[in-house]
């Protein structure tokens, strides 16, 4: 997944940045992610040290890009099939992400987790959260950017409640509990109900 601003970057760059953010995701599936450093990142990638520098200062820097593609691609993904600010499907499709990569956000979203990744995570899944509440003038009176940092928080809260589950249910129940929050809340109107049936996510 490249942005408007990657596709002026040299394709070796882009390629190599692809290649850290695979190597993370890779290895933090493996071990936690306070386990792996920036050597493991490199040799994973096929890289030297002095070459992660080059693009990112630290681990950190490189999981926010990480995590950033991740969700421009599941927003892509959703305009392109859906049509653009679907907001139930973008949820979903985010959903679906963090399941492939529990293990990861476990970890960010415990309290050995970094607070700038965790106010990060919030503002993409209020970004998510609100793609179509601006179709429904007034029914909230609140502010936009009150309102979405009210429902990502809860949302963050259910989702890290859904990942620490012993059996943790499918992406579709999980999608559902946030959903219905934002209802009973009168955050939001569901127009498309999802049909669900409880049963454990496969890990």
């Amino acid at each position: 997944m490249e942005s408007a601003m990657d596709a002026r970057v040299d394709p070796r760059i882009l390629r190599t940045r692809a290649h850290l953010r695979e190597a993370l995701f890779d290895l933090a599936r493996e071990r936690p992610l306070d386990q792996v450093t920036v050597g493991d990142i490199a040799d994973r990638a096929g890289v030297n040290r002095t070459t992660f520098y080059q693009h990112y200062s630290d681990k950190d820097s490189l999981l926010v890009d990480a995590l950033n593609v991740a969700v421009e691609g599941v927003v892509a993904k959703i305009d392109a099939d859906t049509g653009p600010q679907d907001g139930h499907a973008i949820l979903r499709a985010y959903l679906e992400h963090i399941d492939t990569n529990a293990a990861l956000y476990q970890r960010i979203l415990g309290g050995l987790g970094s607070a700038g990744i965790q106010a990060w995570l919030r503002e993409r899944l209020a970004d998510a959260l609100l793609a179509n509440i601006e179709e429904h003038e007034g029914l909230v009176e609140l502010p936009l950017d009150v309102l979405g940092a009210a429902i990502s928080g809860a949302g963050l809260s259910i989702i890290r409640a859904w990942l620490d589950q012993p059996e943790r249910v499918g992406v579709d129940e999980a999608a559902s509990w946030i959903w219905t929050v934002l209802e009973a809340h009168g955050a939001i109107q569901d127009r498309s109900p999802i049909r669900t049936s409880v049963r454990p996510s496969s890990r």
